[in-house]
């Protein structure tokens, strides 16, 4: 079967992913305070299995039907914990404890480079050459901040290492069909929390006061369980790339509370950053790819509406066409030609160059 596609690009997965944007952005001035009384391993422990907490509800539906998880979903997802869960927040908070937290919040915007350098080098996602030039606006914006910053080349360092692994988790993550994302995210939070919980009491032996315990794990259940329940449910239908873009607006939110909470002071540097970042946002989102492509049978699980051109099958129940819901699914062998991004139904190759 070949044809044109109408296709309806949704728009709640960007929400979703800037919603997610600005609770993690939060989260990392909202964890400054913290990083005097705790180290890195005893505060990332919390702050995940303050995640496990939050979404817990959600996640623990439905486990009878993951007996089948084939073995490609579970190395993603084993991939993602280690990489997203237990190093990825470790390093960060070692940078959060020599650095300011506005600057720190800025250069997180770094996991936006590293996630699109890996998703082209190994995990087959295409990029146009607007979305490599805001990749490149990021990487400069990034750097404006390094040299006026305290301990600049140590802390940037950290959340450079740390970028680089949830970069990898960020591929690995929005390729996974048969987990929802709050079980995902329940995963990483119980295992990574308890694992870096465990080395925090060992290494870093501390007397903790009922407050300290509540902020981290309400931090932890905003920042990081609400947070990546939202990006991971955005970034299956957007791609890892186009969904690190988004989520790129999380310094606006860090930089604001940074200022009016933690009374850190306004630089210029870190103006100039956000304004190069917004530049980066807008050539995204002016980004158009569409050429004819082939789906090839497949069964998976994800959040879905029945009006964008991919999802045409049947219910016992009727479901209106907006509506969003999650079920596992069958895909049938279809041709057509539309605009489309690289989300869990589009990791086709490319042999001719295509529209940019």
């Amino acid at each position: 079967m070949t044809s044109r596609t109408s296709h309806r690009p949704a728009r709640e997965p960007l929400l979703w992913c800037l919603l997610a944007a600005a609770l993690f952005g939060a989260s990392t001035p909202a964890a400054k305070p913290l990083t005097h009384e705790l180290g890195p391993f005893l505060l990332s422990g919390l702050l995940y299995l303050g995640a496990a907490v939050a979404v817990s509800p959600w996640a623990l539906r439905g486990l009878g039907a993951l007996g089948g998880v084939d073995a490609k979903n579970q190395a993603r997802l084993a991939g993602a914990v280690v990489f997203g869960g237990i190093l990825g927040p470790v390093l960060l908070l070692n940078g959060l404890r020599v650095a300011a937290a506005g600057s720190v919040s800025l250069w997180l915007n770094l996991e936006t480079v590293a996630t699109a350098l890996l998703a082209r080098l190994f995990f087959k996602e295409h990029l146009a050459p607007r979305t490599w030039a805001a990749v490149a606006v990021v990487v400069f914006a990034s750097l404006l901040l390094a040299p006026g910053t305290p301990e600049g080349d140590a802390a940037i360092g950290w959340v450079l290492l740390a970028c680089l692994a949830w970069g990898l988790d960020n591929n690995l993550t929005s390729l996974i069909d048969r987990f929802t994302p709050a079980q995902v995210t329940f995963a990483k939070g119980i295992v990574a929390g308890s694992v870096n919980l465990c080395l925090g009491a060992w290494f870093e032996p501390t007397t903790l006061t009922w407050w300290t315990l509540g902020t981290a794990l309400a931090v932890g259940a905003l920042g990081y369980g609400a947070s990546l329940l939202l990006y991971i449910a955005g970034a299956q239908h957007l791609g890892a790339t186009r969904s690190q873009l988004l989520f790129s607006t999380a310094p606006a939110w860090g930089l604001l509370l940074a200022w009016v909470a933690l009374g850190e002071p306004v630089l210029w540097t870190q103006l100039a950053a956000g304004l190069l970042m917004a530049l980066a946002m807008w050539l995204w989102h002016h980004e158009h790819h569409e050429h004819r492509h082939t789906h090839t049978p497949v069964t998976h699980r994800h959040w879905h509406r029945h009006d964008d051109g991919h999802h045409e099958h049947s219910h016992t129940l009727p479901v209106a066409p907006g509506t969003w819901h999650s079920h596992e699914h069958l895909h049938q062998a279809v041709e057509h030609t539309h605009a489309h991004r690289p989300d869990l139904h589009h990791r086709h190759a490319h042999r001719a160059k295509p529209r940019p």
